[in-house]
């Protein structure tokens, strides 16, 4: 007699609302990727949405910069805010370059792009690897209780396995529950919520959901508000149905709020004014 383990994301992916959310998601993606800007210019759109959704990271992370500025600027080894610009525009561009090695390996990942983020800002030894016990973490936008690093190697450990192991759940459920969880975490000591939201990033690019990566999610999330995304995030540390159906369903906003601005790129591209 066989049996078969349970699928917890596809569990998380039947809660009440989820579906109505993914199906959103899933409609307004096929839109955009049907516009006809799509077909001559979609490098254009792929670059535009990159830039825009590395803004919209750095901003919930504190260095909330006028699109312009981060286009304009070329040196980002300056304050705090410049250097989180930066880390931001270096993950973007890294993202994709991962994706093979995320179905192999999350956790090479994941310490990847804590390197790529760190650029050199952060001491050698802490750089690319979960925190030791007793490491501080400068995290400036979640303050929620710090998991010890025993608990944050478990719970990585368990992360990569859900990965590993494919999941029936809609990647919008399965980019959430990552997201979430490296936020949970904060496995290192800096750019946490930077590489979470890279590696949501991933996942939608990954799972063909947004494989030319023109819905940039980061842009909805920092549209939402920063308050609107530590209160959502709150409900997936909770644990609770409620929670992190409501959690998933933010997330599934900001896909949308992500399409809509790449949408409106194309309309500019199709107008010729950008």
């Amino acid at each position: 007699m066989s049996t078969t383990a349970p699928d917890p994301l596809a569990t998380l992916g039947a809660l009440p609302g989820v579906a109505d959310a993914v199906d959103s998601v899933r409609k307004a993606v096929d839109r955009v990727y049907g516009h006809r800007v799509m077909r001559r210019r979609r490098n254009a759109v792929t670059a535009e949405a990159a830039l825009r959704g590395a803004r919209g990271s750095a901003a919930l992370s504190g260095a909330d910069w006028n699109l312009e500025e981060v286009r304009r600027r070329t040196d980002f080894s300056g304050d705090d805010e410049s250097q989180v610009i930066g880390a931001a525009l270096r993950l973007t561009a890294e993202a994709g370059q991962l994706l093979s090695i995320w179905r192999q390996s999350p956790l090479r990942v994941l310490a990847r792009l804590h390197l790529v983020a760190a650029g050199g800002a952060a001491p050698d030894d802490a750089v690319g690897r979960p925190r030791l016990a007793g490491e501080p973490v400068d995290e400036p936008l979640i303050e929620a209780p710090l998991p010890s690093a025993d608990e944050v190697a478990g719970r990585l450990e368990g992360l990569s396995g859900l990965i590993l192991a494919g999941s029936a759940a809609p990647a919008l459920v399965t980019a959430a529950v990552v997201h979430g969880e490296l936020l949970a975490l904060r496995p290192f000591g800096s750019y946490n919520g930077l590489v979470a939201r890279t590696a949501e990033r991933i996942v939608l690019i990954g799972s063909g959901l947004d494989p030319k990566s023109i819905c940039p999610a980061e842009v909805g999330h920092a549209e939402q508000g920063r308050a609107a995304y530590v209160a959502a995030f709150e409900g997936y540390l909770s644990g609770t149905p409620e929670g992190m159906a409501a959690w998933i369903a933010h997330c599934g906003r900001a896909v949308e709020l992500g399409v809509r601005e790449s949408t409106a790129v194309c309309e500019a591209l199709q107008r010729g004014a950008a």
